[in-house]
């Protein structure tokens, strides 16, 4: 980095944010097809590694309307599958390989990358996302930015928190997936007149309703970190299992995903003598094919958004299993769609899961309610549609 780089960042870290008049747009194709020029809008993440909130980037890259928008992608650290992905569709993604710490050096470069792309709109996702791309933006002359707080801010440092709050003066719009993260957010002293409720949405074309098969495997699709505490699930499939009687013996579980915590959980599992009862089935592309073979889904979170995988199961009709926390009562109509716990009681979650599996009856109505309360509020293109308003209403401030 060279002297000036480095005393741009300098000013950036210590609050002086300075304003820099940005690069003038003068490609040609970014006209739209009505003739008419596209919004330019830069999505900012720490990665594109796989995950619910990755995997809406994606879905960003499918739905934006290209009429109107034209998109770019940064990864703040390397590059991920889902950068893949986005890439196929035709937008560009830049990587910038951010090592751990704060890294000024990453801040000026991301500033560089959005006066070359004529970014007009910085859209930054989760709180590292956050901290850079505000900083960035600010740089390179950027006034619009919107923010989207995907959680619950589960597990960010004391540090993070003070740059989230400083920096937040600085943001036009904090979008939050669910109510939830709204009050969390006044809570953390952001103004009212910022924030706004978008609700997280799936391609409901991609998992059409197939309803449950009864006495078939639980299964629940999650990355395998400590805030999913896949561990309570594990250790309430002792307690489920005398609750089933002569249903006992087809009682399994699959757990679907990777993470850190996956050689623990496995141990776990192994010295709780239920190798035959869970299944560890790692990352997979077939998570709708693996729905559809199930008797209901389980997500045991100590902290949730709103979670894409728990929508998905509910789209293709099965009934939840899930802990009262963050979104997740916003999405799950307690007695009705699914059945909602308290975290870290394996015993309240083996309850309900016996209770879901000896009842199939009650599993499959509470699965086609569930479809149906997915369809009026969870659609990607009405999440969409919604950000898109959003960088119209930024763009013309």
């Amino acid at each position: 980095m060279d002297v000036n780089s480095q005393t741009e960042a300098r000013h950036l870290l210590l609050g002086h944010v300075p304003i820099v008049k940005p690069a003038r747009a003068l490609s040609s194709n970014w006209a739209s097809i009505s003739g008419q020029p596209r919004t330019r809008v830069m999505h900012v993440s720490l990665g594109t590694q796989v995950g619910g909130m990755e995997r809406l980037l994606v879905e960003f890259a499918k739905f934006t309307d290209r009429s109107r928008f034209e998109l770019s992608f940064a990864s703040l650290e390397s590059r991920g599958n889902i950068a893949n992905e986005i890439e196929s569709l035709h937008w560009p993604v830049y990587e910038f390989n951010k090592q751990s710490g704060l890294r000024p050096g990453v801040v000026v470069r991301l500033s560089q990358q959005m006066r070359k792309c004529h970014t007009q709109v910085v859209h930054t996702h989760n709180t590292s996302a956050f901290i850079y791309g505000v900083l960035a933006a600010r740089l390179a002359g950027v006034s619009q930015i919107i923010h989207t707080r995907h959680g619950q801010r589960f597990g960010a440092s004391s540090r993070e928190t003070f740059l989230f709050r400083r920096l937040t003066s600085l943001v036009r719009r904090v979008a939050c997936v669910s109510e939830d993260g709204r009050r969390l957010s006044e809570q953390e002293g952001v103004p009212t007149r910022k924030l706004c409720t978008i609700l997280n949405g799936i391609d409901l074309r991609r998992f059409h309703f197939a309803g449950i098969k009864p006495y078939a495997p639980a299964i629940s699709v999650a990355r395998l970190s400590p805030e999913k505490d896949i561990a309570s699930l594990i250790r309430a499939i002792p307690l489920v299992l005398p609750k089933l009687g002569s249903n006992a013996g087809s009682f399994t579980l699959n757990i679907v995903g990777d993470g850190s915590q996956r050689s623990a959980l496995e141990r776990l599992t192994h010295e709780l003598k239920l190798n035959e009862r869970v299944q560890f089935l790692g990352q997979k592309n077939n998570v709708q094919d693996l729905l559809t073979n199930a008797s209901m889904f389980v997500l045991p979170s100590l902290t949730e958004g709103i979670s894409l995988t728990l929508l998905e199961a509910m789209a293709r009709g099965l009934p939840v299993v899930a802990t009262r926390v963050g979104g997740t009562p916003e999405v799950v109509d307690d007695g009705h769609t699914g059945l909602l716990v308290s975290t870290q009681r394996p015993d309240e979650l083996a309850t309900a899961i016996a209770h879901l599996f000896q009842n199939p009856a009650t599993a499959e109505r509470m699965g086609q309610l569930g479809r149906q309360r997915v369809e009026q509020n969870f659609s990607i293109t009405r999440m969409i549609r919604a950000y898109e308003e959003e960088y119209v209403s930024e763009v013309r401030r």
